[in-house]
C-alpha cells in the first residue's frame, strides 16, 4: 500500500461523514438521526439521568441537556424528576421511543453487515481493534473526562 493510501485523518474523516450521511438517509423515515438513534440505544429499562447520557455518549452536560429536550420534544422519552434528588432529571423511553429504538437497531445491524462484507473474520477483528484503538487515543487537547 502507498503512503498516499495511508491518509489516516483523511480516510477515517470522509469514511465517517460517508457513514453519518448514509444513516441520517437510512433513519429519516422514522424521523431519527444517527445521533438520536445512538442516544436510544443507550437506554436500559430504569432509563437515564441526562448526565448518564452524557456520558455514555462522551457528551457535554450542556449537549447532553440539549439532546434530551430534541428527544423529549420528539416524543422518544419522558422526563420524570429524580426520586431523593429533586434537580435531577430521569428520561425513559416511551413507547414510541422503543418502537423506534428496535426499528434503528435492526437497520444499525443491516448496516454492519453490508459495511463488513467482503471481510474474513480475521480482517474484521483487526478493524474492530483499530477502531477501538483509535476512538481511545488520548488526542491533544481532549480533557481526562473525555478520554
Amino acid at each position: 500500500m502507498t503512503q498516499r493510501n495511508r491518509r489516516m485523518f483523511w480516510l477515517l474523516a470522509r469514511a465517517h461523514r460517508n457513514v453519518a450521511a448514509a444513516s441520517d438517509e437510512r433513519l429519516a423515515d422514522l424521523g431519527l438521526t444517527i445521533t438520536q438513534a445512538g442516544a436510544l440505544f443507550c437506554f436500559g429499562e430504569e432509563g437515564l439521568l441526562i448526565g448518564e447520557l452524557g456520558e455514555a455518549l462522551e457528551l457535554a452536560q450542556s449537549a447532553a441537556s440539549g439532546l434530551a429536550k430534541r428527544l423529549e420534544d420528539a416524543g422518544l422519552v419522558a422526563r420524570s424528576q429524580e426520586k431523593g434528588d429533586g434537580r435531577a432529571a430521569r428520561l425513559t423511553l416511551t413507547t414510541i421511543g422503543r418502537q423506534k429504538r428496535t426499528e434503528a437497531a435492526r437497520r444499525a445491524v443491516a448496516a454492519n453487515t453490508r459495511m463488513l462484507q467482503g471481510f474474513s473474520e480475521r480482517e474484521i477483528e483487526v478493524i474492530v481493534r483499530w477502531l477501538t484503538q483509535v476512538a481511545n487515543m488520548s488526542m491533544p487537547g481532549k480533557s481526562s473526562r473525555e478520554k
